[in-house]
């Protein structure tokens, strides 16, 4: 069988690319399963997320091969597959799901109840997520296919627009998820905490949905140059005026329809002087404050549980200060946790396919080999303004 390599987490600020087992048809208490197929990766994400465990911000363990945005093509089907044959393309869902349990049935496969022996919810190459193994690596399995794998039509024209489609697995269905909780709609006014790729996502799905007016805030500079040139208004949070005030001047008053947080827990203060120190609740409460009265807060940044490496206290068991009385008087909606993405990607794909959304372009994608993926890291983790997709087999290049 063929060689595979894969991203593993060493320990905090590093990862490397080592070999790893191939892949087998196998859940990870090792029963043999028919369910699942094998997947020459085409590409895999460099995702936000990711960095939190690689900054040691998780209670992930050294050796754990990371990776859950996936895309690839099917080499082996389990016995119990029916639609999907060898040759195959398909977009790989982040969320681990088996198709079977109330969750998943009602479409909520953020949760799945079966998946992970620990709590609902599973994913690849994650901490508490059930241990599956991650995707950036040459091969991968995929458990559930029939359920989770979306089959990218017309083969040809998906590796024209596989810079595009890679981010079906997470990235555009989480912006999605984001605007739609948010409740983005034709005419909103919409804010997006965060200039990073999900911020971005964010801001393209708005747009989508048809908002009048896209507004991304920052710390980076240099991510809001990105953003500022993709057409979306912007505020600088490294500013001393407050977002109210860069809000009122671009739309006249100090509120937005509807806010996305796509920041998360390792957010930082806002003011020269605050963008220095962590404040993991300040997106959430500066949500709330520039969100109108009745207005809903899509919240796809990520909120863990446990944050060892915080200097607060409380944070380090996910408590934060935040000011729910607030959102509480302005009758203020909130949608929190992981999102379904297949709610979303089939929807997503043929927007992609029919050249509705541009979303490579909006969020900096750029192709990296495997054994370059630690660097990818590197410079992610520096605040460029780009997506890194990894491209295991140099297919992009070969298409």
């Amino acid at each position: 069988m063929s060689d595979n390599r894969g991203v593993v987490y060493i320990g905090p600020g590093k990862v490397e690319v080592q070999s790893i087992p191939f892949p087998k048809l196998e859940n990870p208490q090792g029963r043999r399963i028919g369910h699942g197929v094998l997947l020459k990766v085409i590409t895999t994400n460099i995702c936000g997320s990711d960095q939190h465990m690689v900054r040691g911000r998780t209670s992930a363990l050294a050796g754990l091969v990371l990776g859950h945005e996936i895309t690839g093509e099917v080499i082996e089907t389990g016995s119990d597959v029916e639609n999907f044959k060898v040759g195959d393309l398909a977009s790989v869902p982040f969320n681990v799901a088996c198709g079977r349990c109330r969750t998943c049935k009602e479409q909520d496969t953020g949760v799945c109840l079966t998946v992970n022996p620990s709590r609902a919810g599973g994913a690849y190459g994650y901490v508490d997520m059930g241990g599956w193994v991650g995707g950036q690596a040459d091969y991968v399995m995929v458990p559930y296919a029939d359920f989770n794998l979306l089959k990218l039509p017309h083969r040809d024209l998906a590796m024209e627009k596989i810079r595009d489609l890679t981010c079906l697995s997470d990235i555009l269905p989480t912006g999605y998820h984001g605007a739609v909780t948010a409740g983005v709609g034709p005419g909103s006014t919409v804010y997006i905490a965060g200039a990073g790729p999900v911020g971005l996502a964010a801001a393209a799905s708005s747009r989508l949905l048809g908002a009048a007016v896209v507004i991304v805030g920052d710390v980076n500079p240099t991510r809001l140059t990105h953003a500022k040139s993709q057409g979306f208004e912007v505020v600088d949070l490294s500013q001393d005026a407050s977002l109210g005030d860069q809000i009122a001047e671009l739309l006249g008053i100090p509120e937005v329809d509807c806010a996305v947080d796509a920041v998360g827990f390792e957010a930082r203060g806002h003011g020269h002087e605050g963008v220095r120190e962590e404040a993991p609740a300040i997106v959430l409460n500066s949500l709330m404050e520039i969100t109108r009265a009745a207005g809903k807060l899509g919240i796809p940044g990520l909120y863990v549980t446990e944050d060892p490496g915080s200097a607060d206290t409380a944070a380090q068991k996910g408590n934060l200060s935040l000011r729910f009385g607030l959102g509480w008087a302005k009758s203020h909606s909130f949608h929190t946790g992981q999102t379904p993405v297949m709610k979303y990607n089939r929807q997503l794909m043929q927007a992609i396919m029919w050249d509705r959304i541009k979303i490579a372009d909006v969020v900096g994608v750029e192709v990296i080999s495997l054994n370059d993926a630690p660097l990818g890291y590197g410079e992610f983790d520096a605040g460029v303004p780009k997506k890194f997709v990894i491209d295991p087999h140099n297919s992009l290049k070969l298409a």
